[in-house]
């Protein structure tokens, strides 16, 4: 395997690990502590698979032999080939494992929770429309893996559109289920507004922004413009007698954040800056992206949000994936949460091209 090392390294890390945190003045320094533990949780999986790995080669080596010892009669040696392909089956499904598992690993983000923001583009009143089918999507989607979804910001047309909302999703994986997810959306049907048939094309820009906390970015409150104001929209009485929404300007960078969901305005003001920290760490992201694209003269992996990476086809009952070039004539199921065949596909493009720049 290509990747043979990184594996005996991940071992060994994790035995080091192991003999830290067995010290019985580990726990003295939290932070360190922590950072240990977490680390170890993400060894534990690859190192397991490895071992498990290793245990198969030994054994289908082993077998090998057998199968060619000259003393063994027709019927045993019959029964050392089965076995071995069994083996060889099972040691191929245990590479593709562990290439999953560092992939994985090699993500320092991949367990991280996300904000994900939903904008209607062009197209009016049909890409509103079309925004909240994909949140509705992303809503189910995220429940089928575990995640919690909590809406921190919306914006809505009368007729249940979304012209702009945000929500946080929370729990194991989040980054890695959601990361592939930026980027526009085109859809194309016939819009629930026209009576003529006519095909329209639409597109919805989606950004998955990585939850930040203060350690990721410093925000000095001298940097900050904090105004409250009624919250509009549907709420009934209470939105029009109180002064609960927020809007937070972050002079420096100019990045401006409204939260008026939550009837208090201290939950809004929260919800506010988790989101103004995502955004600011996102650009700061993105500088970084640039510059080392730059530096390679090649944009790579998922970070460009600018083109279209997926159109939803009405008519056809189609979703392309313009990114791998992937096809599905399943529309009806990915709208309505299944989503794993095309993560899984994005997964597999970006490990093959990972492993081709390893080797």
């Amino acid at each position: 395997m290509i990747f043979l090392e990184r594996l005996k390294k991940a071992a060994a890390r994790l035995e080091e690990i192991e003999h830290l945190l067995s010290d019985p003045s580990a726990q003295k320094d939290q932070t360190t502590y922590q950072k240990l533990v977490k680390e170890l949780s993400g060894l534990r999986p690859i190192v397991e698979a490895f071992r498990e790995y290793s245990k198969v080669n030994r054994e289908a080596e082993e077998i090998g032999r057998s199968a060619e010892d000259k003393d063994a009669d027709a019927d045993m040696k019959a029964l050392y080939k089965e076995e071995k392909q069994m083996l060889e089956t099972r040691r191929k499904g245990l590479v593709g494992e562990l290439e999953r598992l560092l992939l994985k690993g090699s993500d320092p983000n991949a367990n991280r929770d996300v904000i994900v923001e939903i904008r209607a583009g062009t197209g009016g009143d049909e890409a509103a429309l079309f925004g909240a089918d994909l949140f509705r999507m992303y809503s189910k989607y995220a429940e089928s893996h575990g995640l919690k979804v909590e809406i921190m910001s919306s914006s809505l047309t009368g007729m249940g559109g979304v012209k702009e909302i945000a929500f946080g999703v929370s729990g194991k994986d989040a980054y890695s289920a959601f990361k592939y997810e930026s980027g526009i959306h085109r859809v194309q049907r016939v819009p629930q507004t026209e009576s003529n048939g006519r095909i329209h094309t639409s597109a919805v820009t989606v950004a998955v922004l990585l939850e930040a906390d203060e350690t990721d970015v410093e925000i000095d409150p001298k940097d900050l413009r904090i105004d409250v104001f009624r919250a509009s929209g549907a709420g009934g009485q209470h939105v029009n007698k109180t002064e609960s929404a927020v809007r937070i300007t972050h002079f420096p960078t100019g990045v401006v954040v409204s939260c008026q969901d939550e009837r208090s305005q201290h939950k809004n003001k929260a919800k506010a800056m988790r989101v103004l920290r995502a955004r600011i760490f996102e650009a700061q992201r993105q500088a970084h992206h640039d510059k080392k694209a730059r530096e390679r003269k090649e944009q790579v992996g998922s970070g460009d949000r600018s083109g279209k990476i997926r159109t939803y086809n009405f008519p056809d009952q189609r979703v392309t994936d313009h990114r791998i070039g992937l096809t599905l004539h399943s529309l009806d199921d990915i709208l309505n949460g299944y989503l794993d065949e095309v993560v899984q596909a994005l997964e597999q493009d970006e490990r093959a091209r990972k492993l081709t720049d390893a080797a």
